[in-house]
């Protein structure tokens, strides 16, 4: 079983940053695909990027465009979501998920990731 860890959340004004991490446990993380979700309040949890465990092929939602970067490093199995130019519509619960299933393609799905986090909070104030 894989423990997934996020840190970095918090409160931050409009127009801020913050750098959410997703420690892992075991020896396969370099062969996960690794995601960011979200879930604000009274909505659907949202895929937000992920990135391949091939070639770090990186895949986004068009909200988040030029302002998240997602990216991992396998020697500390951990990925990590650098969000900049933070809006009040960023808040929400993130969570990091981990897909085993060695698929080239990045998947955006919900029910492709076998592993989650418990999620971390981002609030972003206006």
């Amino acid at each position: 079983q894989v423990q997934l860890v996020e840190s970095g959340g918090g409160l931050v004004q409009a127009g801020g940053s913050l750098r959410l991490s997703c420690a892992a446990s075991g020896r396969a993380f370099s062969t996960y695909n690794m995601a960011w979700f979200r879930q604000a309040p009274g909505k659907e949890r949202e895929f937000v990027a992920a990135i391949s465990w091939i070639s770090a092929n990186t895949n986004y939602v068009d909200s988040v465009k030029g302002r998240f970067t997602i990216s991992r490093d396998n020697a500390k199995n951990t990925v990590y979501l650098q969000m900049n130019s933070l809006k009040p519509e960023d808040t929400a619960v993130y969570y990091c998920a981990a897909d085993r299933s060695r698929t080239v393609l990045i998947r955006t799905r919900r029910y492709e990731y076998d592993y989650w986090g418990q999620g971390t909070q981002v609030t972003v104030s206006s």
